[in-house]
């Protein structure tokens, strides 16, 4: 069964995919103008604006939905994979596609605020929403809608919880059997209440996490920041395949590092559309930057923080592709949460693996919360009857997979993981780039309205925009409203 999914996960994560991955990222970045070094200050001061409403989440909330989407096992494990796999220069190209990638945020968030809906009370939105009503192929609406929700549903909620009890195991000898049932058990009391729980959750838990995390890599980079011009040009030189001791994982480099950041930061896979659709804003392009933003947050802080804390102690292996290992500093680890713990148990004996484990819960659990919104959203989209028995089998079905993925193979988990974001990104990479219109005439039109000194208001009839239907009954109801405020006055 292990040599059938390798395959799978060869055919999916092919040469072409990352070079798409990359490719879109380069071409939005052009055509936008480079927003995310253009409009950074404004990510931050959107960030804040806004509030919940009835039927959506605030701006913040969204964000946090996402980054919780974001932010998991990845940035602990995931670093910790890429570095083993493809050498410190895998760091160099996650952050190349996270700040290319911050661009085709922006587009996919975007589409996702200008064709959502309300359904059951609520905003949904997302790939299989913008692909019927900006593209009007229903089928491949459909197909994403089918991928999502066996992805987040079954192959990477495993991921998550299996790192969470390896971490767990390793610092406080607790069974993963158990810590499964608890995260289980934690987890149904949370996606029960929908996505307005979730948010709630996500809004307090995600500042926390990351704040604690990135303070205390912040204070072992300060207790080696003689090493950080070292560290820096080590990363640089084995990314082109320069530095001797890594030579000929120039590829692998580029590989990993691609992979690891898409399924860190999920720009263009498809999944943080979902959670910039249930916001409440005024304009779609709020939320894009806001969600933009997001990448930042994840590669560029949280990510580079655990690289850094790896890379100052030495503490990884560095897998050799004609077998063995070119570095081998950890015997008996090939990769994997344990790299972040050791690093920080350099530094804080008595602490770092008990911290890197909580730090790791927090951060897969929240990513758990997300994908099962995720997976709810698509869910909804195909359930056109609004049969709510199918989302308790999708609730059931999902907790199944979370407790399964603690107890089964590290490996084998990644590997399922690796096929449902690859598979996804293959799906809406190709959408966005079919659909990049829409959305570059919002970006146009929030840049001209915020020009003229107004707090940009979305009217997709003036854009030309078709089958923004809840937008325009929205701008009727405004209409209204003025009519029922002339009359009264009268």
């Amino acid at each position: 069964m292990e040599n059938i999914i390798s395959s799978i996960n060869d055919i999916v994560w092919s040469n072409a995919l990352i070079i798409l991955c990359l490719g879109a990222g380069i071409y939005f970045s052009v055509v936008t103008k480079f927003l995310q070094v253009r409009y950074l200050r404004e990510m931050v001061r959107l960030l804040f604006k806004g509030e919940a409403s009835k039927k959506g989440i605030s701006s913040f909330q969204a964000f946090t939905v996402a980054i919780a989407g974001r932010v998991g096992t990845g940035n602990i494990a995931g670093v910790a994979t890429a570095i083993a796999m493809g050498g410190p220069g895998a760091i160099f190209w996650m952050w190349m596609i996270a700040f290319l990638g911050s661009a085709s945020a922006f587009i996919e968030a975007t589409l996702g605020q200008i064709y959502k809906e309300t359904k059951e009370g609520q905003y949904r939105g997302g790939p299989a929403f913008y692909i019927e009503k900006g593209l009007g192929v229903k089928w491949y609406a459909v197909v994403f809608a089918i991928a999502t929700v066996i992805s987040m549903a079954f192959f990477l909620p495993g991921v998550q919880s299996n790192s969470i009890a390896s971490s767990v195991n390793t610092a406080f000898d607790i069974p993963v059997a158990v810590t499964g049932g608890v995260i289980t058990f934690l987890l149904a009391l949370i996606i029960v209440g929908g996505v307005k729980r979730i948010g709630k959750v996500a809004e307090v838990v995600v500042p926390f996490m990351a704040g604690a995390y990135i303070l205390m890599s912040v204070v072992i980079i300060l207790m080696n920041i003689a090493e950080v011009p070292a560290v820096v040009s080590l990363i640089f030189r084995s990314a082109f395949d320069i530095e001797p001791a890594f030579a000929g994982v120039f590829g692998m480099a580029i590989s990993w590092g691609v992979k690891r950041g898409i399924y860190s930061n999920e720009a263009g896979q498809g999944t943080a559309p979902h959670a910039a659709a249930a916001a409440e804003v005024s304009h779609p392009a709020k939320q894009g930057l806001v969600q933009a933003f997001s990448v930042y947050v994840d590669t560029l802080f949280v990510c580079t923080a655990t690289a850094f804390m790896i890379l100052f102690t030495g503490q990884y292996n560095v897998v050799n592709p004609e077998g063995g290992f070119l570095v081998e500093n950890l015997p008996g680890i090939p990769f994997g949460p344990e790299y972040t713990q050791s690093a920080v148990n350099t530094h804080f004996p008595a602490l770092g693996s008990g911290f890197v484990a909580v730090s790791l819960f927090f951060f897969a659990f929240t990513t758990i919360m997300a994908y099962y919104y995720i997976a709810e959203t698509n869910l909804s989209y195909l359930n056109t009857k609004g049969n709510k028995w199918m989302i308790w089998v999708l609730r059931v079905l999902l907790l199944g997979a979370v407790f399964y993925g603690s107890v089964k193979t590290a490996e084998s988990a990644w590997m399922l993981g690796d096929i449902g974001v690859g598979i996804m990104a293959w799906l809406n990479v190709i959408a966005i780039i079919l659909l990049r219109k829409p959305a570059l005439r919002a970006l146009k039109d929030y840049q001209a309205q915020r020009k003229a000194g107004l707090d940009p208001v979305f009217n997709p009839q003036q854009l030309g925009i078709k089958n923004a239907d809840l937008w325009e009954k929205k701008l009727d109801e405004h209409k209204d409203i003025q009519e029922d405020k002339e009359l009264q006055s009268v």
